[in-house]
């Protein structure tokens, strides 16, 4: 019995310093993993700041869009025609001043056309048309040009209606070569990020260190000041008035993060 009892005893001791080391060794990991996670962030204090910067230029070329849509018995016929149209648009664009890479097809489709017939109904009744039935072809063709003379814009378009053109639309007054103007802007938006971070660091009573990271968001250029939209030409008199154009100036924009250091 008292033997029993010793046994007990023993195995409860042998429990409890088990128990004992397995709590110290716990203690142990918890201290040297938040010494160790200490360090993680003993590097040197950082700041992000954002810039904008953005330059106004007037627009120096202008661009349009125009359709042309013919009709053939056949399709031959049809593409027949519109290659007429299509040729005398082109002679008049390029008598113009237009050159010929200015001049650019975007779409040309080739589709047959297909029409209904009512059918002879008794006592007024409702009857459905009969099956579609083919009816010649139709040709439509989407070009784009560029008018590197914008004050002619408004003459090319009359023109080319003129001439045949449908759809006349998508006019934009845009800057041909945007690189210097967007070095431009981001170099503003620069100096716009750095002197924030200046003002933070000196309100901190810090100094502002090296520049460690750096970010630019992607802007496109937008339309600023005047009408970009075109007005249709209007015929008075056996006359052709010409669109009135406003270009308007273009807003190219940066936006740029700079993340600098802070010193004492």
């Amino acid at each position: 019995m008292q033997n029993s009892i010793f046994q007990n005893q023993y195995v409860r001791g042998l429990i409890i310093l088990a128990l004992l080391g397995v709590v110290g060794a716990l203690t142990s990991y918890t201290y040297f993993t938040l010494k160790q996670a200490g360090g993680v962030y003993s590097g040197k204090t950082t700041i992000s700041v954002s810039g904008k910067g953005e330059v106004l230029a007037k627009p120096d070329i202008s661009s349009f869009t125009f359709t042309v849509q013919t009709n053939g018995a056949d399709a031959i016929t049809a593409q027949n025609e519109n290659a007429e149209v299509m040729e005398a648009i082109v002679s008049y664009l390029k008598e113009k001043g237009v050159a010929e890479t200015d001049i650019k097809n975007e779409n040309y489709s080739l589709n047959p056309k297909y029409r209904y017939e009512e059918r002879p109904c008794a006592f007024s009744s409702y009857c459905p048309p009969t099956d579609p039935i083919q009816d010649g072809f139709e040709v439509y063709q989407n070009v784009l040009v560029k008018v590197r003379a914008i004050d002619t814009a408004g003459e090319l378009i009359g023109g080319v209606g003129e001439k045949g053109a449908m759809n006349i639309s998508s006019l934009q007054f845009t800057i041909d070569d945007e690189s210097s103007l967007q070095d431009e802007a981001r170099a503003a938006a620069i100096t716009d990020a750095r002197e924030k971070a200046e003002g933070i660091a000196d309100s901190l009573g810090m100094k502002l260190g090296k520049m460690v990271g750096f970010y630019e968001e992607g802007n496109a250029p937008m339309y600023y000041g005047g009408d970009t939209s075109m007005e249709s030409a209007v015929a008075m008199d056996s006359k052709v008035i010409n669109a009135v154009l406003p270009t308007g100036e273009n807003k190219i924009m940066s936006t740029v993060s700079l993340t600098f250091e802070l010193e004492e």
